[in-house]
């Protein structure tokens, strides 16, 4: 699946979303409630300052004494003493605000960086859990804007901004509670107009969800140029290319611009229509409010309090159509993070799938075909059988299908026709861990992790003994590299390994492919890149790794083709001969012999 064409189809479900969500949500719903009941408070209290205005103009500065029954007892308390009541309680009331909105704050950090991290590792391990035609396909930043940006813009936003709606609708309500109790008829018309500045919000949500599909795959792109760029510095030095990747991220952050701007287009008028939607609300209140006054039927103080909470409730209005489009752009982001989840690899196990323990008798390939996609195949009816203990050397012409021949085994790809079976038994229909622990490959290019040296080779078996490691090391001939570093096997090595040579990386991998003792070997042209000094050793490495091994090793140089029990030449897909050095020579004419004339000579003439 190209995940630059997602399309968030669920993104408006909100039931949906909600139902998905909600595994990731249940380890810290406690925590999750209570700062939603924390926010409730926070909301009310905006109405003290507008409920405290009614009392404080029609009694304090009216100076009359405010005069009450209770529980059928008259109370009568001093216009002096409201006077200096009021202030203290609006302050009391603030520092009790105060402290409800750092507790708010408090747990909705916590409780959204945990759900995010939940989603995160759910996430993670259904990366990893992808198999190799899903990396082909997607590019680097694709991959890393939707694994790592979406989860943090939809999970830790979500529950802020539903925190922050939270509180603006209890506080709404509180307000329009002052106001009824001001004046119910000027409320009538305050919460008509509240709703009439609603119906915008409805009309802009595909909007959003378009603008915010186009500008994750345009975050992708930009993500690949930086790291294409990081990569592939020395190629970039080397060959004047810093105008094309500068050219390149300029077009790709104009194009976000232009997203984000045809988005605002779109959008932005809604905060003008809601302030005019809200203004003209207010001037009616203010009209209305007045007459009502000159009738008698409202006080200053009714009317200070109720003009007060309209204009704290307008407020949240005016940005309630900002927080609901950043709502519904987190929906879109939570529809493409569940889309994530939906994305079954190709690869997989079946149900009931047969553990592999070792290999006893041969690998066999029965008119295996494979192509990548339905235009080319690559492979075409491969018929070969690789006994225990037999070292093939698959030699043949660039781009022929030889990696892909060895890719399969481990099914880094599946076939698309034919079988491949160990003793017998489909791969398919063997446990891909299994599978994989009976297999050890070294490739072309090996990849270190960051980490120490010893870290990298144990990766090949964690639980390998110290004599084990040793064993390996020694090899693999790796003790004489490591005596010259400083920290020697617990050396941290940089990213991908890059502070060594390729010999010496290629060592490593050797090393690492020791301690997993499998009985199954695959090189991929593992000394390709060294050059005739480097590969001297790392060839002394890989005749050490392949000793009663089965192993099939794809070759360009002839000591290793010549030490193989026999040869199987792939030539566009096709198996086209088999045999050993002197069999494949002694045809006239043959793939095999017109290859070693052309390519393997002139190194049997150096040798």
């Amino acid at each position: 699946m190209k995940l630059s064409k997602t399309t968030a189809q669920n993104s408006f479900k909100y039931s949906w979303l909600m139902g998905r969500i909600y595994p990731y949500v249940k380890p810290v719903l406690g925590r999750l409630i209570l700062g939603f009941l924390v926010a409730i408070p926070v909301g009310l209290l905006d109405g003290i300052v507008a409920l405290a205005l009614k009392p404080y103009m029609d009694y304090v500065v009216g100076k009359h004494n405010w005069s009450f029954s209770l529980l059928g007892h008259e109370f009568v308390i001093p216009y002096l003493v409201l006077a200096a009541a009021i202030p203290f309680a609006v302050i009391f009331f603030a520092v009790i605000q105060g402290v409800f909105k750092y507790l708010n704050s408090y747990l909705t950090t916590w409780t959204s960086q945990k759900i995010t991290n939940f989603v995160k590792i759910g996430l993670y391990e259904k990366l990893i859990s992808m198999d190799s035609s899903f990396f082909d396909e997607n590019p680097s930043g694709i991959i890393i804007s939707r694994y790592l940006n979406d989860p943090d813009t939809a999970s830790k936003g979500l529950v802020d901004k539903c925190k922050n709606l939270v509180m603006s609708l209890v506080g709404s309500l509180g307000l329009i509670g002052v106001m009824l109790y001001s004046s119910w008829k000027l409320a009538l018309v305050g919460v008509f107009v509240l709703c009439v500045a609603f119906v915008p919000v409805a009309l802009i949500r595909k909007r959003i969800k378009k603008a915010s599909n186009e500008n994750m795959v345009v975050s992708g792109n930009i993500t690949t140029n930086f790291n294409e760029t990081y990569s592939g510095n020395k190629v970039v030095t080397a060959y004047c290319l810093q105008g094309r990747q500068h050219d390149a991220f300029v077009d790709q952050v104009n194009e976000s611009f232009n997203i984000t701007m045809s988005l605002t287009k779109r959008s932005a008028w809604m905060s003008p229509i809601m302030y005019g939607i809200a203004s003209i609300g207010i001037a009616i209140v203010l009209g209305f409010g007045t007459q009502l006054i000159m009738s008698g039927e409202m006080t200053a103080g009714s009317f200070a309090s109720f003009v007060t909470s309209l204009l704290l409730l307008y407020k949240p209005v005016k940005t309630l159509g900002g927080t609901l489009t950043t709502i519904q752009t987190l929906f879109v982001a939570l529809g493409r993070v569940f889309e994530l989840f939906d994305i079954e690899p190709n690869i997989k196990d079946k149900e009931n799938s047969l553990e592999l323990k070792e290999l006893n008798n041969s690998i066999k390939f029965t008119n295996v075909c494979f192509s990548y996609n339905e235009e080319k195949e690559i492979l075409h009816n491969i018929n070969l059988e690789v006994n225990k203990g037999e070292t093939i050397a698959i030699v043949g012409n660039s781009g022929g299908g030889k990696s892909t021949l060895v890719n399969l085994i481990p099914r880094f790809y599946d076939v698309t026709d034919g079988v491949i079976a160990i003793d017998g038994v489909d791969v398919r229909d063997i446990s891909l861990n299994s599978l994989r622990k009976n297999i050890a490959m070294v490739f072309q290019d090996n990849f270190l992790f960051t980490g120490t040296i010893r870290e990298n080779i144990l990766m090949g078996n964690p639980n390998a003994t110290e004599e084990e490691l040793q064993n390996a090391v020694q090899s693999a001939h790796l003790e004489e590299m490591l005596a010259d570093m400083p920290m020697g096997i617990d050396t941290e090595l940089g990213e991908r390994g890059t502070s060594l040579s390729g010999g010496q990386r290629q060592r490593v991998a050797i090393a690492r492919a020791m301690v997993r003792k499998s009985p199954i070997v695959i090189l991929d042209e593992a000394t390709s890149a060294l050059d005739n000094k480097s590969e001297a050793v790392v060839q002394k490495a890989l005749d050490n790794l392949i000793q009663n091994k089965t192993v099939f090793v794809i070759a360009h140089r002839l000591s290793t083709i010549q030490n193989a029990d026999r040869i199987a030449v792939i030539n566009e897909g096709h198996l086209v001969e088999l045999g050993s050095h002197d069999e494949l020579m002694s045809i006239e004419n043959g793939q095999y012999r017109l290859l070693y004339e052309m390519q393997f000579k002139h190194q049997e003439a150096l040798v």
